[in-house]
């Protein structure tokens, strides 16, 4: 299952909103043709409900349950934002974006807070230069 490709990754050197950065991550999934540009309404909708940042600087954010007839293929996007995020009152600098058919978001969803977990493997996604270099940091989760 290849939910990630080169073009799904970006990095930025200044700071965002969580909003733009909601944006973002959506723009990337539409362009992959993973989501409908409804996607992001439904993005918000899990953020005003529970906050999606997961510690370590990850935040992951994915749409609601209601939002499965905007999902198309199961698809990430990755951005870094070497200024952060303001994300509910976290400082976010990985914004993950997830969308999952059916069940799959959760299988993604496992093998992105596995290569989070570890503060060495944040770290070398952290140092990582430019977006190929994190692609192939991030391509494990592809396998499976």
């Amino acid at each position: 299952m290849s939910v990630l490709t080169l073009g799904q990754v970006r990095i930025h050197p200044g700071s965002a909103t969580q909003e733009a950065a909601l944006q973002e991550a959506t723009d990337i999934l539409v362009a992959a043709g993973a989501v409908t540009p409804g996607y992001v309404d439904a993005m918000r909708q899990r953020e005003q409900t529970v906050s999606t940042f997961m510690g370590n600087g990850l935040a992951i954010p994915h749409g609601t349950n209601d939002a499965k007839d905007t999902i198309l293929a199961s698809a990430l996007s990755v951005v870094r934002y070497d200024g952060g995020v303001d994300w509910a009152g976290d400082e976010a600098n990985f914004v993950i974006g997830i969308a999952g058919v059916g069940d799959e978001h959760l299988e993604i969803l496992s093998r992105i807070a596995i290569l989070f977990s570890e503060e060495d493997d944040v770290a070398r996604l952290t140092a990582a230069q430019t977006p190929d270099e994190l692609y192939a940091l991030l391509s494990e989760v592809n396998e499976g």
